[in-house]
């Protein structure tokens, strides 16, 4: 009896060994958290230089708390605040400290807006008096300290106000804000999206001078969506948003003086007639400010500065492109006001340093590669920090040089992406390092050569997960494809046997300066890939013209005919991919979102030799529906550059449609409306072509809360079974 029963236990021992190593993934698993990463959230380097703070979150209780630690024994010195501590904040989701660190800015209760902005409710918390101060009564956006940490300005209503801190009082600033005509502070829709930042007003270095932007956006056509919620009736989401061609928000720049409570205009020299004001910053001088001016059709670009004392304006540089110019975050005053600034006018990304007046001092940078991030100047040993792409495209690794340009040095240890958080007097970085094959892992570096001084925070027990699944290698390579080599990665069926012949599922988003071809740890979308490898796919993405990280010429030649190349690049690549002896020339699909639905829908229209389905999810369906500041940096207008807007918009070619399509939209989406879809729709009707569609009622362009997402990926899912197959051909 008890030999039986011992073998019993082994057989089911070795049962489950053998099932635990070869579990497969589900669509649950990836949305429910299973597969999430360890995380150093808003991690702040203190001005000591010595310790660094980040935000922990309590499970057991839900509170939050803003913690201390030290750099080079990695202990926790110190508890800032503790929600648990606070009777009004159950929790805070993030912080901001003033410049001496004696008072923190804690969020609660925030609602998005659009993709950047957000609303919330905001505590001062005084970390020498222990007491919390509300700032306002109501949702406001973007509170910011001014730099002696005694007010703190924030917008509201499309106005600016300043709450004194040590008298409670508030006074409001700008006067005229009213919805959807007048913002003061706050950038507008497409502001936000397209320039990418939310906050358009600045402290000037003493404190007393507040700089901003306005945006009259009295003439621009408005656009409405139903939010059809839960109701007897739907609302509608009205709001001002300039499609190609159309009109614009007036911006102006203003400059409110406290002491005097008068705000003025700030006007500079150029006779510009149509432009935009895309980032303002202040120099060390408090009384001049930087300006970025850019025209309309964004390929030339002014630096100017601006005597806020004398109202006089001077350009200290100018950037002129035949196709577009980027704008840079990179702008960095040292203490003689010489700047450092990044641009492409060498063909790649690069660091430069300029004197006061705009004289170019040097290239500090310089290759066939670019520069990804710029992380700072330690004026102490006159040494640049930044990440760039110089180990390979598909990498990114961290570096420093002098600001002469000479012993550059790498202080990343590992291929891969590296980013990296420099201690405030530069002696100490946390690299952040992650691969195809590794998950993100935190470790403290000597700033000086780069050394690994101590592990911070891994994520094994992901990789021991993991490691009970039955996984297939991310495999980087490149494909030669219109007389260029394109990087591509690979995710092979499980057990791969080459005498077999698989389908493919290939995905791209193609958009300009954008990357899907990287070594980093898994998205979400990985595991499904992975998941589709586990049920006999192959999964295949390649970056073709007009992505980055390959230098201007590469990324702006699709400049006037967007999709164009890069539908002919995916299109070349699946026909190549088609050649290999174990794949199924037969069930090769594609899919992407946003711009990558455009490119999915064109690829099957266009290319309906070759694949035989697309999925589009929130798809661009004509540039003539997107917003001015995105597509006409790339496609001049409509009025200028017809034939590059319609040649490529598939609904004005619905009878091209031979294979299986699936199309779906969120109702909600604010970025690219459901009209694309719904012109989609109306003309493959007209066209009597067969497909399939869905629409997430008030989702927006990201479709997800509640069961969106899972629901979303298993009817792409069941789409990709029924149309490519699960079975595999011998």
């Amino acid at each position: 009896m008890l030999r039986i029963n011992l073998r019993l236990v082994l057989f089911f021992l070795t049962a489950f060994y053998s099932f635990s190593q070869n579990q497969t993934i589900t669509l649950d698993e990836i949305w429910n958290g299973t597969f999430s990463t360890q995380r150093m959230e808003a991690l702040h380097s203190m001005n000591n230089g010595k310790q660094y703070s980040v935000l922990n979150f309590n499970r057991t209780n839900r509170s939050t708390s803003v913690d201390v630690y030290d750099y080079k024994t990695q202990d926790k010195i110190a508890t800032l605040v503790d929600s648990k501590n606070l009777e009004d904040i159950p929790y805070f989701t993030n912080y901001d400290f003033s410049e001496d660190e004696t008072k923190i800015i804690l969020a609660t209760d925030i609602e998005s807006v659009y993709r950047h902005s957000t609303l919330g409710v905001f505590f001062v918390y005084d970390t020498t008096t222990k007491t919390l101060q509300k700032i306002s009564d109501q949702k406001i956006q973007e509170p910011t300290f001014s730099p002696d940490g005694l007010r703190v300005a924030y917008g509201f209503q499309n106005n600016i106000f300043v709450k004194n801190l040590e008298t409670g009082q508030t006074t409001q600033i700008t006067l005229d804000g009213e919805k959807n005509k007048i913002i003061n502070g706050i950038t507008d829709w497409v502001y936000e999206e397209e320039f990418a930042f939310v906050r358009a007003f600045e402290w000037n270095a003493d404190g007393h001078k507040i700089a901003y932007l306005k945006f009259d956006e009295t003439e621009v056509p408005e656009f409405s969506m139903d939010v059809y919620g839960q109701a007897l009736y739907q609302s509608q989401q009205v709001f001002k948003y300039p499609k190609a061609g159309e009109k614009n928000a007036i911006v102006s720049l203003h400059v409110y003086n406290l002491s005097t409570a008068e705000s003025n205009e700030v006007k500079v020299n150029k006779p510009y007639n149509d432009f935009y004001i895309t980032r303002i910053k202040w120099t060390n001088d408090a009384h001049i400010l930087s300006a970025q001016f850019i025209n309309r059709h964004q390929n030339e670009l002014d630096l100017w500065a601006i005597n806020t004392k004398n109202n006089s304006a001077s350009i200290l540089l100018t950037e002129v492109d035949k196709a577009y110019v980027d704008v840079t975050d990179n702008l960095t005053f040292l203490n003689d006001n010489s700047f450092i600034w990044t641009s492409e006018k060498d063909g790649y990304n690069h660091i430069y340093h300029y004197d006061k007046k705009g004289k170019l001092i040097r290239q500090v940078t310089e290759g066939n590669w670019e520069v990804t991030a710029y992380y700072g100047y330690d004026k102490k040993s006159e040494k640049i920090y930044y990440q760039s792409v110089e180990n390979g495209s598909i990498n990114r690794g961290v570096y420093v040089i002098g600001l002469n340009g000479k012993n550059k040095q790498t202080l990343s240890k590992k291929e891969g992406t590296n980013s990296a958080s420099f201690s405030a007097d530069f002696t100490y970085f946390i690299n952040t390092f992650s691969s195809a094959s590794t998950p993100p892992e935190y470790t403290l570096n000597d700033a000086n050569n780069g050394t690994v001084l101590k592990p911070i925070k891994h994520n094994d027990k992901l990789a021991e997960k993991l490691s009970n699944y039955k996984l297939s290698e991310k495999e980087f390579s490149t494909i030669a494809i219109n007389g260029n080599d394109l990087n591509m990665w690979t995710i092979k069926p499980v057990d791969f046997d080459p005498n077999k012949k698989y389908p493919v599922l290939m995905y791209q988003y193609s958009g300009p300066g954008s990357q899907q071809v990287a070594n980093r740890w898994n998205s979400a979308n990985d595991y499904w890939y992975q998941m589709l490898a586990q049920k006999g796919y192959f999964v295949v993405c390649i970056d073709g013209r007009g992505t980055g990280y390959k230098g201007a010429d590469f990324k702006k030649v699709t400049y006037m005919n967007l999709v164009k190349y890069e539908t002919q690049d995916q299109i070349a690549a699946a026909k190549k991919i088609a050649e290999l002896p174990y794949i199924d020339e037969e069930r090769i699909g594609i899919w992407g979102w946003s711009f990558g639905g455009h490119m999915s829908t064109n690829c099957l229209l266009k290319g309906s030799e070759i694949f035989k389905m697309a999925i589009a999810v929130a798809p661009v369906t004509s540039w003539r529906f997107y917003d001015t500041i995105y597509t006409e940096r790339y496609m001049r207008t409509p009025q200028e550059n017809p034939d590059g807007y319609d040649d490529n918009s598939p609904f004005n070619y619905p009878e091209m449609l031979k294979g299986d399509y699936l199309l779906i939209h969120g109702s909600g989406d604010d970025n690219v409306h459901v009209q694309h879809t719904m012109r989609m729709v109306e003309a493959l009707i007209q066209a009597d072509k067969q497909f399939e569609w869905g629409i997430y009622p008030d989702k927006n362009h990201g479709i997800y809360g509640g069961n969106t997402r899972l629901h979303l990926y298993k009817k792409m899912t069941n789409f990709i079974a029924k149309t490519l197959g699960d079975k595999i051909e011998n």
